[in-house]
């Protein structure tokens, strides 16, 4: 019983997403397109952030001196 309610609710904030991006008018496969791309660019910016955001951290903790 707890999967199928866990079903529905992803469901319904699929459809949720589907008519608030305005992707229910989208044929299935340029709407695979839409989300591979997005998927792609999340990932990038969250490896991006993974990646270099120690550095910038660091560098502006040297800058105000609070790490030496």
């Amino acid at each position: 019983m707890a999967f199928g309610d866990a079903w529905k609710q992803i469901s319904w904030f699929y459809y949720q997403y589907l008519l608030v991006t305005a992707l229910y008018m989208l044929e299935p496969w340029e709407r695979t397109v839409f989300n591979s791309l997005l998927i792609s660019v999340a990932g990038m910016a969250v490896y991006t952030g993974y990646v270099f955001m120690p550095q910038h951290i660091m560098a502006i903790l040297h800058y105000f001196e609070v790490v030496q």
